[in-house]
């Protein structure tokens, strides 16, 4: 465990999203791995802890090590990393879906039971948001299997996937203040940090 307390090693991490990919192959380990390298390059561009960035980052998602699951990944990935001791992964396991803290705002079946649903409201209604759990949010928005990708591309993605709501104007504008927060701390357009790797996945043969 870091310094700290609540997020392991980079190795340990690593290690983790490896076990949870033999247990659910997908691309959601690719886009957990770009979330995570982007969370280091903005958190050091950013004067935060890069290491602390990747390693949430890398976890952001591991509930999915259940299998096809929607909202219930946050809460699976909450209490596996409560389990470790990882009370800071643990928390971006439940946040990352939500810059809006509003369980409604969910992009996707609703999966929970009546008590699972409610232990989440409950947490998002009790969260104080820091600068990570605003990181990874932008970083889930912004990362997609094959590399950091334009927002609009990844959302565009996502709804592709799970469909739009009546409030799914209010997240996308949530995610757009994300990163004009983000573009002020790093003292210009975070989209420079990757322009080579956008450039080229925006022109990549689709075919």
């Amino acid at each position: 465990m870091s310094a700290g307390g609540g997020y392991p090693g980079r190795e340990k991490a690593e290690e983790l999203l490896n076990w949870a990919g033999t247990l659910n192959p997908g691309p959601w380990i690719r886009h957990c791995q770009t979330a995570a390298r982007a969370a280091e390059t903005i958190a050091r561009a950013a004067g935060m802890e890069p290491d602390k960035a990747y390693a949430l980052g890398l976890l952001h998602d591991i509930g999915r090590y259940e299998g096809a699951r929607a909202m219930h990944h946050v809460i699976a990935g909450y209490r596996l990393m409560m389990d470790r001791g990882y009370g800071a992964a643990a928390r971006v396991c439940m946040t990352h879906s939500f810059p809006v803290q509003d369980i409604d705002m969910f992009s996707g079946k609703q999966d929970c039971t009546e008590e699972e649903r409610a232990f989440i409201e409950d947490f998002l209604a009790r969260a104080r948001y820091d600068d990570y759990d605003r990181l990874i949010q932008l970083c889930d928005a912004i990362s997609l299997p094959s590399g950091v990708a334009l927002m609009e591309v990844r959302l565009m993605d996502v709804a592709m996937r799970h469909g739009t709501g009546p409030r799914t104007p209010e997240k996308w504008r949530a995610f757009l203040d994300l990163k004009a927060c983000f573009d002020r701390a790093c003292g210009g357009n975070v989209y420079g940090l990757f322009r080579r790797e956008i450039v080229e996945g925006l022109f990549q043969d689709q075919g």
